[in-house]
This record gives C-alpha cells, structure tokens and sequence, in this order.
C-alpha cells in the first residue's frame, strides 16, 4: 500500500506562526475553564481540527508533519479509513456492555491470539488506559506470588495512577504525592550513554544486570523478594533507550533463577512501532505478564489489556473490575486496525524507514555539536540533545527550544529523557519516507537555529 495517500498531500504547510488566531482563543479558553495540570499544549501551543496519516491540520489551517503521534498511540495513522470504518459500524450496534462478552470483544481477543505467543494465553482488558493494565498487573503478580516488593527501573514510566505511579522513576511526576505504595526498589537500566556504572558498551560485561542479580541473591541488599520485575523493553518516556541486544535475556533469565515474575510494560513500544509487533521479540524472551495500550485502540480509542499464562489465570471475579473496563468501540477498532497491521506488513515498514531515518539521525549527530547521541528501534527514536559532547552535560532548554522551533515550521515532536533532554519521534507507521525526510530536514534546520 502507497501510506502517502493516507495523509495531507500539502504537508508541511504553515499559513500562520502557530499559534494562529483560532488556536489562541481555544488556548485562552482552556486556560481559563480547564484545570492548570494540562500540559501537551504548553509544550505544543496548538489547537487541532484534523488529522490524517501522519499529519494533523490546526483550527487555522496549518498542516504539521506528526512525529509525535499521540504519544505512540495513532500507529495505523489519524483518521485510519479502514478502521474508522469498523469503529462507525459498531457505533450504530452497540457501545458499551462492561465485560459481558460481545462478537467485537470476540473478535479483537482472537486477533490478539493470533499475534501473542503462544505461552501468554489468557487476555485481561483493563480501564481505558495504560495505567489501569499496570494496576492489573501488578494485583495479578502479588496475587499469584503472596509477596509484596516490586522493583522497576530508573528511567522507567508506567503511569499516573499510584501504584503505575510508585513504579515509575521520575520524581518531577511524584514527589508532590509520596508516599505511593510501599516496597518499590529501583535499579539502574541499561542506559549506555549516561551508564551508572560508568562502563563502556561491548565491554561492561551487562554490569546493570548483574546489580540486579546481586540483589536478588544477596540477603542484606535491603530488598524483599518481589512479586514481580517490571521493565521496558525499550524505555520511552526515559528517553528511547534502547539497551543491549544481551540485556533483556539476562533480566529473563535472572527471573526465572530467583523465581519472580516478569512484567513487561509494552504500553508503548507495542504493535509494530519498533519493527516487531511486541518489542520483547527482538530479544526473544517472552514475559510472564505482558502490559498493553495506547495502539490497541486503534484510532485513539481508550483501551487497555494484558496477557498473561495460563498458570497466573488463579484470581476470583470481581478482583479487578471497572464501568469502562473495555469498550466496545474499541473492541472494535483495535480488531481493524491489526488486521491492517498484519495486512500491509507495518512492522517491516517501521523498521526499515526507522532504520534510514537513524542513519539520517547518526549523520546529524557527527556534525552537530549539541547532539550527544541518537539511538532507537523502529519508529520509536530519540535525539538526545547536550551543552558538551565531551561531558555529556545535559541540554534541556535547548530541547525545549528545537521543539519549538520544529513546531513554527511545521513539525511535532516532543521531549522526554532524564533531564527532558531527549528529543523524541514516535510518528504515526504510516508515516512515508518523503515525509520522514522533510521532518528531519525540519529537526535539522531547528537545531542549526537554536545553536546559533
């Protein structure tokens, strides 16, 4: 399939500095009536009216290349026809039944089945967010385990809701509300660039997995044996990380040695975005509990579910419950668009443009001096942004700056990463290559101007 047809032919076009006119008065307006924790709009000060592929169109009429993506959720594109058109179809039947079985909720679990390993053989859907699945999940684990510890990862995100919140690593999301849920340890990931143990790639020996083997094994490490590891394959919001092809066996291994659980959070990488449907594929490790949202709705229609095995399947009715555990809608959304994922191969397109637009990144980064470094799988890729190559310090306001900057000229991305110094792409994979290229030329261009 040509994607190109899918999105605004005439992007990047800007007819007015954003914000135009229509866009500052539904601004004022959301400022005015709407609480003051929004913050999309801060960083994106825009009001939006259509979006098509991988492009979005503003009230006043400037079409913008997204290579944000609603946050890694509109993976078949905006406005997807194929499954715009499922979505309106069940719209007329019905919307919305809790967890009474319907044929759309039949439907999207077959699918599913078809795309899981075969080893996570049950389907639980959750709220209409990624959070409510991390919920799930971690209950499912303490559960099954009658344990309470939990460790995650530094750099990690998994939600707002407290426990999703006690586990991810960001202070700036939670030190107004501690304490969260007790028992949660945090150990480093394998963050090569910034490495907390200060080795070399190719030479550290997996020395973050190793910490962790120790402690698990070691008595007076201060940490209880959890009931659950919770981990990225390929950390998001910390930065796109991408660890060692090594790294997520050994943490799989470790598990099953001390027996504990493993979580993977695939809530953002996956369903085709870092060029495998599940991103723990390129590792070849299959978890014990498999979270998911964000792509599974398909066209940005609330869901959020996990898999698991079969053995773990031990928890009565009722224990993890909701008015909106499932929509219908949904249901029957997420059911089209992975039939359009499997149909026109996404995955293998997602990693072949992502694999040109780092060797594009990579090109940058030689010549730039405030690009540290660029990694990703995928269409899931990130520029992490620095005041000296030679030490690494971090460039938050220059981030700040290049999104800005890309925004006026017709490009979307957003900043993420440790110190939100990491310019990050999470393009909807319909996304084409000439698009590809004008968004870096764009990123490029921005990066030129803020330096100077």
């Amino acid at each position: 399939m040509d994607f190109s047809e899918l999105s605004f032919q005439d992007a990047p076009l800007i007819k007015v500095p954003p914000p135009g006119p229509g866009s500052r008065e539904l601004l004022d307006f959301q400022r005015t009536h709407e609480g003051s924790a929004v913050s999309y709009s801060r960083g994106l000060p825009m009001a939006l009216k259509r979006g098509r592929g991988a492009t979005v169109e503003d009230v006043d009429g400037n079409l913008y290349i997204d290579f944000f993506g609603g946050a890694a959720v509109m993976n078949v594109g905006h406005g997807n026809p194929e499954v715009v058109e499922a979505a309106s179809r069940q719209l007329g039947e019905l919307t919305h039944a809790l967890d009474i079985p319907t044929p759309a909720r039949r439907r999207l679990v077959e699918k599913l089945m078809m795309v899981l390993p075969a080893d996570l053989n049950r389907v639980f859907f959750g709220g209409p967010t990624g959070s409510d699945a991390v919920e799930a999940a971690v209950k499912l684990a303490k559960s099954n385990s009658g344990r309470v510890p939990l460790i995650a990862f530094e750099g990690s995100y998994h939600g707002m809701s407290s426990g999703a919140l006690a586990l991810t690593s960001g202070l700036g999301f939670k030190e107004d509300f501690l304490p969260l849920i007790p028992e949660v340890h945090f150990v480093p990931y394998a963050y090569c660039y910034r490495c907390a143990f200060q080795r070399e790639p190719g030479s550290c020996d997996l020395e973050c997995a190793k910490y962790l083997d120790h402690v698990l094994e070691d008595p007076h490490s201060g940490v209880g044996k959890p009931a659950a590891i919770i981990i990225e394959a390929i950390q998001g919001e910390g930065g796109s990380v991408v660890p060692p092809d090594e790294y997520l066996p050994e943490i799989r291994d470790i598990c099953k040695r001390h027996e504990v659980l493993l979580i993977l959070d695939e809530i953002q990488t996956g369903f085709c975005r870092t060029g495998k449907m599940f991103s723990f594929e390129h590792a070849g490790v299959v978890p014990d509990i498999l979270t998911m949202s964000k792509a599974l709705g398909g066209i940005g229609l609330p869901i959020s579910g996990m898999a698991y095995r079969e053995a773990l399947d031990t928890w009565p009715p009722g224990k993890h419950i909701g008015t909106f555990r499932g929509n219908v809608l949904a249901y029957a959304a997420g059911s089209a668009a992975l039939d359009f994922m499997v149909k026109h191969h996404l995955a293998d397109h997602a990693l072949e443009l992502g694999e040109t637009m780092l060797s594009w990144l990579e090109d940058i980064r030689k010549e730039s001096r405030i690009v540290g470094d660029v990694r990703g799988k995928g269409l899931m890729l990130g520029a992490e942004l620095v005041k000296d190559k030679a030490t690494k310090e971090p460039a938050p306001e220059l981030a700040r700056n290049v999104r800005a900057e890309c925004h006026r000229h017709g490009l979307l991305v957003e900043i993420g990463g440790h110190y939100d110094n990491v310019v990050r792409f999470l393009p909807p994979l319909v996304l084409t290559r000439d698009l590809a290229l004008k968004g870096i030329e764009i990123f490029e261009n921005a990066l030129r101007g803020c330096v100077l």
